[in-house]
């Protein structure tokens, strides 16, 4: 083992069996784990958060199965990559077997053209595919490449399992075996916790903390909390403002609005704030809610909500928080009623598709009500 390259990489599982989590996809009685096992692999589409171990199950493939097994990325690799791997897999001379296994990682950043570009390799079997993306496939990825994969879902891992992966690496040779380090579990298992399902920060900050502190005249590298502190990044929630991460985020923040639970609204509200949303659209999310959900039960709900936008506007962060948390709070503790939401969207229906026939003249303009009485006047005098 190269004990120059990162931790992460050097802890990445060899087998099925060194393997930790997403047991729900990779326990020995799931398909993945199976297919696998027997080596009888279709194309698959690993999409998950980042560090939760889809490049490490590639890994894992690659040790495994008797196929010749390509990786590329898609940030940096195009056709002319396809081009080369598919070369490679029908060179009968050194792949008897004719066919290989390529491993795209983020594939969601392959552009149409390049994704299409796959398409016939993969329906023959000359490629056998295994994407990772953090992004959702169904919308990110050709849906033609997706009816012919299978796609696993991999979740962010759990506290226990990081805590499982990090109490390994200081007992291993290929992680910091070779150093005499003093750590207590509690403070694993706070790292654990500040990592967020991502196992690559942590390992990263363990090997930091362990690097740069100082041995004691004992010959001891003793970490401490306050030393991992240091040494790792403010917890952040998984957040991409593009990316499938926002919207899901912002769903809830709206729903927990709806359902009038505003200590998981607030708490959606501070997860987009803590990621850098832009707080002015946060207000406007609020504005739509008081008047989609709140609506006629409390018709100052919105009145509340349009001064906080207007509000947030000019004071901007940090102050914007609580002006934000205020009608978060007052949105969500008001009664609900959706009956103009649903009454204009039943209106425009009939609009659009139905025979509406024409404005009752009582109710008309005054100037057209004044002339329809002069033409029936005029049609009296006429006939009289």
């Amino acid at each position: 083992m190269d004990l120059s390259k990162p931790l992460a990489y050097r802890m990445s599982p060899k087998t099925l069996e060194d393997y930790v989590g997403q047991e729900h996809i990779l326990g020995k009685d799931k398909i993945l784990y199976r297919t696998i096992k027997a080596d009888r692999l279709s194309s698959i589409v690993l999409w998950g958060p980042p560090g939760c171990g889809k490049t490490s199950l590639a890994r894992v493939i690659s040790n495994t199965t008797k196929y010749k097994f390509l990786k590329i990325n898609a940030v940096t690799a195009g056709i002319a990559d396809i081009k080369n791997a598919v070369e490679t897999a029908q060179n009968t001379l050194l792949n008897p077997s004719g066919k290989c296994i390529l491993f795209i990682d983020e594939i969601h950043r392959f552009n149409k053209l390049q994704q299409d570009a796959l398409l016939p390799f993969v329906e023959n079997g000359t490629i056998i595919l295994i994407g990772a993306t953090t992004e959702n496939p169904y919308f990110e990825v050709n849906k033609a490449l997706i009816s012919r994969s299978m796609v696993f879902h991999l979740q962010p891992l759990t506290e226990e399992d990081i805590f499982k992966i990090l109490k390994k690496s200081l007992n291993t040779e290929e992680g910091l075996g070779s150093y005499n380090i003093k750590i207590e579990d509690e403070t694993l298992k706070k790292l654990a916790q500040t990592s967020g399902g991502d196992v690559r920060t942590a390992l990263n900050g363990l090997e930091v903390a362990v690097l740069t502190t100082q041995i004691d005249e004992n010959g001891v590298i003793n970490i401490t909390d306050k030393i991992l502190k240091e040494c790792v990044q403010s917890r952040k929630a998984i957040f991409d403002k593009k990316g499938d991460s926002h919207y899901d985020n912002i769903s809830a923040f709206i729903k927990s609005m709806r359902g009038s639970d505003a200590d998981a609204a607030l708490f959606y509200l501070a997860r987009a704030l803590n990621a850098g949303e832009d707080p002015v659209f946060m207000a406007r999310r609020i504005v739509i809610a008081a008047a989609e959900d709140v609506g006629m039960t409390n018709p100052n709900a919105l009145v509340v909500a349009t001064s906080a936008m207007q509000a947030v506007n000019m004071v901007g962060m940090p102050e914007a928080r609580i002006i934000l948390a205020e009608a978060t709070v007052y949105v969500a503790t008001s009664k609900k009623s959706n009956a103009a939401y649903l009454g204009i969207d039943k209106a425009l229906k009939d609009v659009a598709n139905k025979e509406t026939g024409t404005i009752p003249m009582h109710i008309r303009n005054a100037p057209a009500e004044r002339n329809e009485q002069r033409r029936v006047w005029s049609r009296i005098q006429i006939s009289s």
